[in-house]
């Protein structure tokens, strides 16, 4: 497939240029002009390069972009990032938010399928657009099997819970990767249970006051999320042999 008919395609799905964000999102690096084996990460870093040359990829689809808001000098490790893509021939793809918020792809809303939730809907406003989505779990659940099911969902342990809502659960919202900032409006909006990445200091005595169980499944773990839809995606639109690339972080 050529290039750049699939970067045309990645910015229509994911409407890349709607969606107002500090990642400079779509094509960051130009590489082979013909791809055929995609990889995917969550993060820009040497190491997922490293394992897209690896796996013999044309092109690499990452969360965390190498480009954001402010230029970077060519220097230090952005040198050597750059230089590994540069010399291996392989183009990178970054896509943050639309990615996080796209409706059939996006992080959130699969979460939402990866928990079984029903009735999903937006949930949550980021500048005008729907940050993430919400529904009603299957059965009630108490917190603390809530957590064990987003542990089965995402593979590994979740960060941290607290439980300051009701002790048994029914409705979550879901916002991925450094959404605590969100809990408020998990409260206005009514939910039992609040799903996001990354603990924050500063959102930890407005979930308390506000009364909202907020699970934190790490920032890392819930960002591979859209990613993995992404790659069944493509693969089954156009053919094309993909691999995600496991880094965690930790975070």
């Amino acid at each position: 497939m050529r290039r750049d008919e699939l970067v045309k395609y990645l910015d229509d799905l994911l409407q890349i240029k709607a969606i107002e964000d500090s990642s400079n999102n779509g094509l960051q690096v130009e590489g082979a002009a013909q791809v055929q084996r995609l990889a995917f990460a969550v993060d820009a870093s040497l190491a997922a390069f490293e394992g897209a040359r690896a796996t013999g990829a044309q092109m690499l689809l990452v969360h965390h972009g190498l480009f954001w808001s402010q230029p970077l000098m060519v220097t230090g490790p952005h040198r050597r990032r750059l230089g590994m893509l540069i010399n291996a021939d392989i183009s990178l793809y970054a896509a943050h938010l639309p990615l996080d918020f796209h409706p059939e792809l996006g992080n959130n809303v699969t979460l939402a399928r990866w928990l079984g939730l029903a009735g999903v809907e937006p949930f949550g406003d980021y500048k005008g657009q729907p940050a993430g989505y919400a529904g009603r779990l299957p059965e009630a659940l108490k917190v603390d099997d809530l957590a064990g099911r987003v542990e089965a969902a995402l593979g590994e342990p979740v960060s941290r819970v607290w439980a300051f809502g009701k002790s048994t659960v029914e409705t979550v919202g879901i916002i991925s990767g450094g959404a605590a900032r969100f809990v408020d409006q998990a409260a206005a909006a009514g939910l039992d249970a609040f799903l996001t990445g990354e603990m924050s200091h500063g959102a930890f005595h407005d979930a308390q006051e506000l009364g909202v169980n907020v699970i934190f499944g790490g920032h890392y773990a819930t960002e591979t999320a859209g990613l993995k839809a992404l790659a069944e995606h493509l693969a089954a639109e156009f053919d094309l042999e993909t691999t995600f690339l496991d880094l965690p972080t930790g975070a």
